[in-house]
């Protein structure tokens, strides 16, 4: 394996890129439900799309025969992941695990898009106290 340059390598934003079927369904999921709004679009007919709200950024691609994975594909850190879980369940998205508080200091919970993708939620909170 190679060493790391001496010289320090500064990583910019990672954005996860989620295939879609449709990108302009997946926009009106991603827009109407959780408040991303569009950064950029490429392509004619549309097949590229950046979405931001905040500090989250999501690239879709559109891939028509896109067969979701059974893993979460994205992972994103909310404020309020109760209110998050509310609004899902308000808009009926499919909830794929339900809202709970974790051992290692997140509350959390996973639905799927329109195309079946998991994204993970989580809000950072206190851990418990060990007894």
């Amino acid at each position: 394996m190679a060493e790391i340059p001496a010289t320090p390598i500064r990583f910019g934003r990672v954005a996860p890129m989620i295939c879609v079927r449709d990108v302009q369904i997946a926009y009106d999921f991603y827009a109407s439900v959780l408040g991303f709004s569009k950064a950029f679009e490429n392509g004619s007919p549309v097949g590229f799309m950046v979405l931001k709200k905040d500090d989250a950024e999501i690239h879709l691609s559109q891939k028509r025969d896109h067969v979701p994975s059974t893993v979460n594909v994205a992972h994103m850190f909310v404020s309020d992941a109760a209110a998050l879980y509310a609004a899902c369940e308000a808009n009926g998205v499919r909830i794929v695990k339900r809202l709970m508080d974790k051992d290692y200091g997140q509350r959390a919970f996973v639905f799927a898009d329109p195309d079946g993708n998991r994204i993970d939620v989580g809000e950072r909170i206190d851990p418990p106290a060990a007894a």
